[in-house]
C-alpha cells in the first residue's frame, strides 16, 4: 500500500470514496450536505466488512478466539480515539451511538445528581436541538432554569454575553464548537476556562469541529466532549463521549444491562469500571472499530491542507454565491468552517434543494435541527452547503450554476 499523503479535493483521493462514481437524476453526483453526514472512504468500509467477516462476535463475553479478537479491536480503537483527540486515559473514552445520545448521557447521569431547583444551565442561541431538548427535559424535571447566551445578526455569540450570564447558580455550560446552521466558531477555549475559574462544569459539543480541526481535549480542559462518528468519515450510529476520569467515576449509569455491571443478585448490582458503567449491552463494535479507521484517515491528510482546502472552498463559495442576484447569505461570522447557508429571493429554500438535486447538487434545505437560530435571524429556512476534504471548486462553480439555473426556472 502507498503511503504517499492524498491530497485534499484530488482526484486521488476522491477515488477513495466510491459513492462519488454515481450518478443521481442522470448527473454526476456533487455532495454538499456534509454536516449532515459524511460520506464513507473507501477503507472505512473495507474495515467494517472486515470485522464482520474475520471478527464477527460479542465484545468482553466470550474465552474463544472469534470474541478475543473483536475485544481487542474494539479497546484497540477506544486507544486509537483516545490518541487523536488528545485524551491522556482511554478509560475517559465512552463510546455512544453518537452526540446525541453523549448529551443525554450526561443529562440524564450528570443532570439528576448534580441540579436542584433554582439552578442553572447555560447554553448558547446556537445550538442544534440535540443540545437543546436534553436541557430542558432535565431542567423541567429538576425544577432548573436553562439559560441561553445571545447571538447578533452576523451569527455570532454577543460579545461579553457568556461570561456576564455565569453565575453562582450556574452549574453547567453546554456549548457547541462550530454551528451547524451557519458555521460560527465560537471561542470555546476562552469560554471552558471563564467557566472553570467559576467551579462550573462544561460540555463542549464537538461535532462540526472534528471534521476540520485538530483537537487536543487536555488543552480545550472541557469536562465533557462529544462528537459523531457519522460526521467525520465513520459509520452512521457510532459517536464519543470524552470526561474527565474521575468525573465519569463520580456519576451513576445511565442505562442498565449486561457489561454495564461488576455483579449481579436480585437484592443488589454493583457497576463496572468506567467507561463500561456506561455502555450497556452489545455495542456495535465494527462501527467503533471504522470510526478510529476513519480517524486515522482523515488526520493522515494533515491539518494544515485539511484547512486549507476547506478556507479556500469556502471562500470560492461565498464569492460565487454572493455575485448571484438576490442570494443572501445567513450569517457572516467572524470565524467560519465548514457551512455556507443562504437563501434565494423568490424561492423557498425546500424547493431550491429540490431542484438543486435533480440537477446531480446534494443540499440540505430546512431549519438544520436549529430552529431557535432560524427565528433569531427572521428566516423560516435556510439552503445549506457544507464542505468536505473530497469537494473541489468546480463543485462549487456546479452549485453556482445550478443556482443560476433556479433563478431562472422560477423568474425569481
Amino acid at each position: 500500500m502507498s503511503t504517499r499523503r492524498l491530497i485534499p479535493g484530488s482526484a486521488e483521493l476522491r477515488a477513495e470514496f466510491p459513492i462519488l462514481a454515481r450518478e443521481v437524476h442522470k448527473r454526476p453526483l456533487i455532495y454538499l450536505d456534509n454536516a449532515a453526514t459524511s460520506q464513507k472512504p473507501a477503507p472505512v468500509i473495507a474495515k467494517l466488512v472486515e470485522c464482520y467477516e474475520r471478527w464477527n462476535a460479542n465484545v468482553h463475553r466470550g474465552v474463544h478466539k472469534l470474541s478475543e479478537e473483536a475485544t481487542e479491536h474494539y479497546e484497540g480503537a477506544r486507544a486509537k480515539i483516545a490518541r487523536h483527540i488528545g485524551a491522556s486515559d482511554p478509560a475517559e473514552i465512552v463510546f455512544t451511538r453518537g452526540a446525541t445520545e453523549a448529551i443525554n448521557l450526561v443529562a440524564q447521569t450528570f443532570g439528576r445528581t448534580r441540579l436542584a431547583a433554582g439552578d442553572e444551565v447555560l447554553i448558547t442561541a446556537l445550538e442544534h436541538h440535540s443540545n437543546i431538548v436534553p436541557w430542558q427535559m432535565i431542567c423541567r424535571e429538576r425544577g432548573a432554569v436553562l439559560k441561553v447566551v445571545p447571538i447578533t445578526d452576523a451569527g455570532d455569540l454577543v460579545a461579553g454575553a457568556f461570561e456576564s450570564l455565569l453565575t453562582p447558580r450556574t452549574r453547567l455550560a453546554a456549548f457547541t464548537w462550530v454551528s451547524n446552521a451557519l458555521g460560527t466558531v465560537n471561542p470555546v477555549v476562552e469560554m471552558t476556562a471563564l467557566a472553570r475559574a467559576r467551579g462550573i462544569t462544561t460540555l463542549v459539543d464537538a461535532c462540526q469541529a472534528v471534521p476540520h480541526f485538530a483537537l487536543n481535549v487536555r488543552s480545550l480542559d472541557a469536562d465533557f466532549l462529544v462528537f459523531s462518528g457519522h460526521k467525520v468519515y465513520g459509520p452512521n450510529g457510532s459517536g464519543v463521549l470524552h470526561g474527565k476520569r474521575a468525573l465519569l467515576e463520580s456519576l451513576p449509569p445511565w442505562q442498565g444491562g449486561g457489561d454495564m455491571i461488576a455483579s449481579v443478585t436480585f437484592e443488589e448490582s454493583t457497576w463496572n469500571h468506567v467507561p463500561h458503567k456506561f455502555e450497556a449491552g452489545t455495542p456495535d463494535y465494527p462501527a467503533t472499530v471504522a470510526l478510529a479507521t476513519a480517524l486515522d484517515w482523515l488526520s493522515a491528510l494533515g491539518w494544515d491542507a485539511v484547512a486549507a482546502h476547506e478556507h479556500t472552498l469556502l471562500a470560492a463559495a461565498e464569492e460565487a454565491l454572493g455575485a448571484i442576484q438576490g442570494v443572501r447569505l445567513i450569517g457572516t461570522p467572524a470565524h467560519r468552517s465548514g457551512v455556507l447557508s443562504f437563501t434565494l429571493d423568490g424561492v423557498h429554500p425546500h424547493d431550491l434543494g429540490t431542484v438543486l438535486d435533480r440537477m446531480g447538487v446534494a443540499i440540505r434545505a430546512g431549519h438544520h435541527c436549529a430552529q431557535p437560530v432560524m427565528d433569531r435571524l427572521g428566516v423560516p429556512a435556510t439552503a445549506r452547503a457544507s464542505f468536505s476534504v473530497f469537494n473541489t471548486l468546480e463543485d462549487v462553480a456546479a452549485l453556482a450554476a445550478a443556482v443560476r439555473e433556479t433563478k431562472r426556472l422560477f423568474g425569481a
